[in-house]
């Protein structure tokens, strides 16, 4: 595991294990990364859905049973058939269990898009307590360093960033929005990743 600190404590942990996911309820923290590699298994069934060029979404609000594991019947049904489908819902199934066991949510919001572009092309924070991203195919989101752009720029239509960061694909992200509690103007500044390359991304919510 190693740490990224900012002029201004504010820091992003990457580690192997899904356990680096719990350090995002550090203060100071607004992103934290599992490094994970999919299996080859899902890697190949996100390819299929892609390769199905269409624009498929799943969206969903999930009550949680904490005696059980989240039950997704039917969840991205258009792509039932593919070699792979099964061992993909079980992976999202174990996701859903794992952010809501991290944040005692009673309710989650799923969203799972095909996207052939930007969704979110500027940089921006996310006005929600705290999020889940991962890309199962295409790559995943960009972000940046606290301090690498003046937060009172974000409006306009492209400010003055380097050193961008990525997320990779099968990578498992918890960023911190701006309605964390105590984190307010400290909301991990990202975007979605530039050009035409198809990506099969999850989101999750805390709703409650």
């Amino acid at each position: 595991m190693n740490l990224a600190h900012s002029p201004v404590d504010i820091f992003q942990v990457f580690g192997e294990s899904p356990q680096v996911l719990t350090d995002v309820l550090q203060d100071g923290v607004n992103l934290a990364v599992w490094r994970r590699r999919l299996p080859a298994q899902l890697e190949d069934f996100a390819q299929l859905v892609i390769s199905l060029s269409q624009p498929l979404a799943d969206q969903r609000v999930i009550d949680v049973d904490e005696q059980q594991m989240p039950a997704l019947t039917g969840l991205l049904r258009e792509a039932a058939d593919l070699q792979g489908y099964e061992s993909f819902v079980a992976d999202v199934s174990w996701l859903v269990a794992a952010y809501t066991c991290l944040l005692g949510a009673r309710r989650v919001g799923l969203r799972l898009r095909v996207l052939q572009g930007p969704m979110c092309p500027r940089f921006h924070v996310d006005h929600v307590p705290v999020r889940l991203l991962t890309s199962y195919a295409g790559p995943g989101s960009e972000w940046l360093k606290e301090g690498a752009v003046d937060r009172r720029e974000l409006h306009q239509a492209v400010p003055p960033v380097d050193n961008i960061q990525c997320l990779q694909a099968g990578e498992v992200a918890v960023l911190k929005g701006e309605k964390w509690q105590g984190n307010e103007g400290a909301g991990l500044v990202h975007r979605s990743p530039s050009g035409r390359q198809g990506r099969l991304l999850l989101s999750l919510d805390w709703l409650a």
